[in-house]
């Protein structure tokens, strides 16, 4: 039995290192952010960080220095809108979007342009191309793949 085994001794070539966009999500449930997480990484064009301590995402979205604030409104304790008005509050973080992610409105609701104090949204559930999309639509120009 004769096996052909091919093997690449060359480096790979060099592509000019550009940083993905990193992208905050927000939200209590673990399940929500991992598998979101997940899918968006698979994209190949985003770093993405997930917090699911409503308490500590302030924090955590300094540490992070993210492009885009993906934002779960309904939490136990602190809630999207506080968090959301920490983060307006912040000198570093003012400019950082945030898009709310809610189950509390309809998608038609989302299409029609509404914000939720002063914030565009998201309604869960949400499949991963609208997810994507919505990010785009979102994410700073300075920050897009």
């Amino acid at each position: 039995m004769n096996r052909i085994i091919e093997a690449n001794f060359l480096p790979a070539p060099v592509e000019e290192a550009k940083e993905k966009p990193r992208i905050l999500i927000i939200d209590n449930s673990r399940d929500f952010t991992h598998s979101a997480k997940l899918a968006l990484e698979r994209t190949g064009r985003y770093s993405v960080w997930e917090e699911n301590e409503p308490a500590r995402a302030h924090q955590t979205a300094q540490r992070v220095k993210a492009d885009l604030i993906l934002l779960d409104i309904a939490m136990p304790e602190t809630d999207g809108g506080e968090v959301a008005a920490r983060i307006e509050s912040d000198p570093i973080l003012h400019r950082t979007p945030v898009v709310f992610l809610t189950a509390l409105v309809t998608k038609a609701e989302a299409r029609s342009g509404l914000e939720i104090q002063g914030h565009p949204f998201l309604a869960k559930p949400i499949s991963i191309p609208e997810f994507v999309a919505g990010i785009e639509r979102y994410l700073p120009a300075h920050a897009a793949c």
